[in-house]
């Protein structure tokens, strides 16, 4: 296993964080690879927030934070129905 983490056996998320001078671009590209590599039935709410919780407190600034921070955020509210303003 690469990095400290269970949720993360590739090392994706631990190798972002040492990258200098990485992006946020860089980091949902890694984060992306990193949620669609979770094992089948593994929460990935619950994996995110494992992340954050274990990455937030060292490195606050990092973009990877902010990502994953993102990913805590609950999902926008979807409009259900038909089409808005059809005055029926």
């Amino acid at each position: 296993m690469k990095g400290d983490l269970d949720i993360d056996p590739r090392g994706l998320l631990h190798e972002a964080y040492r990258i200098d001078g990485i992006g946020g671009a860089d980091c949902r590209t890694i984060f992306l690879d990193w949620a669609l590599g979770l094992p089948a039935g593994q929460d990935p709410a619950q994996a995110v927030r494992q992340a954050h919780a274990h990455y937030a407190p060292a490195h606050p600034d990092h973009p990877m934070t902010r990502v994953l921070a993102e990913g805590l955020a609950p999902a926008p509210g979807r409009r259900r129905g038909g089409r808005a303003g059809r005055g029926r």
